[in-house]
């Protein structure tokens, strides 16, 4: 039986990849906020532990005005590579990278723009083109995905969202059991565990990485609403009842903690936006944090430094990027270290 390894993110990467904005027909206004936004988040993620070294980086870019700007604002932090593409939202365009057997593998779901939300040019081929820019094995799987849509613990649980795997524009045809039967054959998880909705708000359907993320195998952490005029509230009570439910692939039922949530953060419009301090990307030495510029943030990184003792919490604004539907972690996917011998 072959074995399979998806470690969890706290396992230091090979590698970090990421797509620079781009199109100013995309991002209008927010363009070069967004560009801003990336240079100090991603910074802060490939910065090295006293005496170590950066955790490498590599920038996709579409265009010379592209690689200017990334060049510019990146200097020698970044490996910049010309590859066509179409928004930044790497962590979902990009395969599920995973070692089998000592052999990095690129899990390859396709892509439909989140249900046929968004249908840009680039985003469909991108994956195939970082899998083979790492050199990793492809292998297609038959059923749609995404990577925001699935978070690992390490030791063969994850969690994922009904609304968002099981939804009619994505797998209509396919039942519960189905999709857990592929994803425990092209990712080797053991235990897929579920929470029914996410977000209001969020265009994805409601990614787990919006949600829950593992602290560690068998510790979860998700949001409770900060006040009175939260939209979440509900959902996030909700689903942290759920979680409090679940038992790991490892029999331990989960501990769930729990952060404030940003509050109500809508746009110029007055819609709301999915606005989560989950969706971090750890590095070697910093956790770093989406902020949003809203009262609860001070709270929300000192309950993470409570549960993250072994790295700095630090938080980067995301205001820009989360105009474009998310943050950190939707715009980056890594590519895993192989399993210690």
């Amino acid at each position: 039986m072959s074995k399979h390894t998806i470690p969890h993110e706290s396992q230091l990467p090979d590698r970090i990849v990421t797509c620079w904005p781009a199109e100013a027909s995309i991002w209008k206004e927010n363009l070069e906020p967004a560009r801003i936004e990336f240079a100090a988040f991603l910074s802060a993620l490939i910065e090295a532990v006293p005496g170590g070294q950066r955790l490498p980086l590599t920038v996709l870019v579409s265009n010379d005005e592209t690689e200017a700007s990334a060049r510019s604002a990146m200097g020698d932090k970044a490996v910049l590579v010309r590859q066509n593409y179409g928004d930044v939202w790497t962590r979902d365009t990009a395969p599920v990278f995973l070692h089998r057997d000592g052999q990095l593998v690129a899990a390859r779901f396709p892509f439909n723009g989140w249900g046929g939300k968004f249908q840009i040019p680039g985003d469909q081929t991108v994956g195939t083109a970082i899998a083979r820019m790492v050199d990793a094995r492809i292998i297609d799987v038959e059923m749609i995905a995404e990577g925001g849509a699935l978070e690992f613990d390490g030791e063969g649980t994850v969690i994922t969202t009904r609304d968002v795997l099981l939804n009619k524009n994505r797998n209509g045809d396919l039942t519960e059991a189905q999709v857990e039967d592929r994803l425990k054959a092209a990712l080797g998880v053991e235990t897929v565990l579920w929470v029914d909705k996410g977000l209001i708000g969020d265009h994805t359907d409601g990614h787990v990485d919006n949600l829950a993320r593992f602290v560690r195998p068998g510790e979860v952490v998700c949001m409770q609403g900060f006040g009175a005029d939260d939209p979440q509230t509900a959902m996030l009570d909700t689903i942290a009842g759920e979680l409090a439910a679940m038992t790991d692939a490892r029999g331990r039922k989960l501990t769930v903690h729990r952060i404030p949530s940003p509050g109500r953060v809508v746009n110029m419009a007055g819609e709301v936006l999915p606005a989560s301090y989950m969706n971090w990307v750890i590095g070697p030495r910093n956790l770093v944090v989406p902020t949003y510029g809203t009262p609860s943030e001070a709270a929300a990184l000192e309950a993470l430094r409570a549960l993250f003792t072994t790295h700095t919490v630090v938080g980067c604004r995301s205001s820009a990027i989360l105009s474009g539907g998310g943050a950190f972690h939707c715009v980056t996917t890594h590519i895993p270290a192989g399993p210690k011998p």
